[in-house]
């Protein structure tokens, strides 16, 4: 009944044709997925809670409810970064891969498959979007900064914002361009250290949009990338950039960065 899903063999029919264990779909699902150790102690949970909680699903949503209910603060814009960017990381990987498909083995797929990856390809990018613009939404900091960062990792934010503030200067950070762009309408920095692979504007558009405005054309950037620094140098005149730091880096390449922030006490 269950040797065909989906145009696609399953695996149970396979180990049925093997002569191993059969699971019983109703019944056994979980043990699809998981070792047969994690299944007895899912099953004995059952038992002792009989008639809560009959499925994973279930469990997850009484949990999800439970705490929405019983949680007498919101949680922190850092809580929220973290959990939003936790999402992100893999999705990125997903669309990334999809994306490759898409574009180098399309006459290779079937046209049922690259109907299936196309879907992913979308809907990755439709969920990406909204939790960059979630993560824009978090209030940021109300007082004035030295350096803004515009960056879309969390984790490298966190460790230069704290890196900074330990040298006595005031580190700002966002994770999109169009973000970045808005903090520069409100305050301008004395110095822009700019991520090229940002999920919506490429920073050397951003760097173009600076350079090109006579509002804030004066303010140095610095791009913080990954991209090889052969590359960068191509197109440092061309957008206006002051310069580059590669990752990953060490703090001792931010040095030149400190002749310009001294230099606007």
């Amino acid at each position: 009944r269950y040797a065909i899903w989906r145009g696609v063999i399953t695996e149970g029919f396979r180990k049925w044709q093997k002569g191993e264990k059969i699971y019983n779909r109703d019944k056994d699902r979980i043990s699809l997925y998981v070792t047969e150790k994690t299944k007895n102690k899912w099953q004995d949970f059952i038992e002792n809670n009989r008639g809560k909680y009959t499925t994973i699903s279930k469990l997850i949503r009484k949990s999800v409810n439970q705490f929405i209910e019983n949680s007498d603060k919101k949680l922190s814009p850092t809580t929220i970064s973290n959990i939003s960017h936790a999402l992100k990381e893999p999705l990125t990987t997903i669309k990334g891969y999809s994306q490759l498909l898409l574009e180098n083995h399309k006459a290779n797929l079937s046209d049922s498959v690259l109907s299936t990856v196309k879907n992913i390809f979308d809907q990755s990018v439709q969920l990406e979007n909204k939790i960059v613009g979630f993560l824009d939404n978090i209030k940021g900091q109300t007082r004035e900064y030295d350096i803004l960062l515009i960056e879309d990792d969390v984790a490298t934010i966190r460790l230069i914002t704290s890196f900074f503030e330990n040298k006595g200067f005031i580190c700002h950070g966002v994770v999109s361009g169009k973000k970045g762009l808005e903090e520069l309408n409100n305050h301008i920095p004395q110095l822009v250290l700019l991520d090229i692979i940002l999920p919506d504007i490429n920073g050397y558009d951003i760097c173009r949009s600076i350079k090109s405005s006579k509002e804030y054309k004066h303010v140095p950037v610095y791009y913080l990338t990954a991209i090889s620094g052969s590359e960068v140098e191509t197109k440092l005149e061309e957008t206006g950039a002051d310069g580059y730091i590669l990752k990953p880096f060490n703090f001792s390449d931010f040095d030149i960065l400190f002749d310009i922030l001294y230099g606007s006490k």
